[in-house]
């Protein structure tokens, strides 16, 4: 008794002068650690059916895309805030309503395949009508937030400036670059060849660079004709 004794006191005075503080910080964070282990029930051992802990790995940052034109309702903050108020009536007085009215079926088979070329990572370049003009190189992108004409082009159409509506803001590229919106014009656009074409008004916005293609045809003018772009099959279907 007399030997515990002692050597509880001893324990006290070296505590006193912190000579154990390592062993008792190394125990509260094993204790720490056991508490942040996930329990794992004797029904799941006896099954067989224990699994190591699946450690989710942690996002070190976020990488936006990139987006311009009249995506989203707009260039300037007004504009967007109209947008956005439209979009919360429309969504609460039209809750039920579907979003897409189409319910044609698009489909693609072996057979869309029409390229002599065997690289199937091609961009999907197709020609389409313009009023009473045809215009080759014109790229397919459903990556792209606007639809743009090239002003070299336009100056090709024989468009007068004057036509050209102003707007204000500018496009960027995936490196960074800027490229400043020259104006925006309403086109007669036709996909398709008779009797399987279809013509609608294409808001296009112009800018003066340089590019391979004459046109980009982004998410506007897809989702307005309903197209479906297959870069497997390098073909553009949308319902009639």
């Amino acid at each position: 008794m007399d030997k515990c004794v002692a050597a509880k006191d001893l324990l006290e005075i070296l505590a006193r002068q912190g000579l154990l503080d390592k062993y008792i910080s190394s125990r509260n964070q094993k204790e720490t650690t056991d508490m942040n282990k996930p329990k794992y029930s004797s029904k799941r051992r006896e099954k067989g059916t224990w699994r190591d802990p699946v450690e989710t790995p942690t996002s070190k940052g976020i990488i936006n895309y990139i987006s311009g034109g009249f995506v989203g309702g707009g260039i300037t903050n007004t504009s967007r805030k109209r947008s956005y108020r439209a979009m919360m009536t429309m969504e609460g007085t039209q809750q039920n309503s579907p979003i897409l009215t189409s319910s044609a079926n698009v489909s693609f088979s072996a057979s869309d395949f029409k390229s002599r070329t065997p690289n199937l990572d091609d961009p999907v370049v197709i020609s389409l009508s313009m009023g009473e003009l045809t215009v080759k190189k014109v790229l397919h992108d459903p990556g792209s937030s606007a639809d743009v004409l090239f002003y070299s082009t336009f100056k090709k159409m024989q468009l007068s400036d004057k036509s050209l509506q102003p707007s204000g803001g500018e496009l960027a590229g995936f490196s960074g670059e800027r490229v400043p919106i020259s104006g925006y014009v309403w086109m007669r656009t036709t996909l398709g060849e008779l009797p399987n074409s279809k013509t609608l008004d294409i808001q296009f916005l112009v800018v003066d660079c340089v590019s391979l293609y004459n046109i980009i045809l982004g998410r506007p003018s897809l989702n307005s004709f309903g197209a479906i772009v297959s870069t497997i099959h390098l073909y553009v279907k949308f319902p009639l």
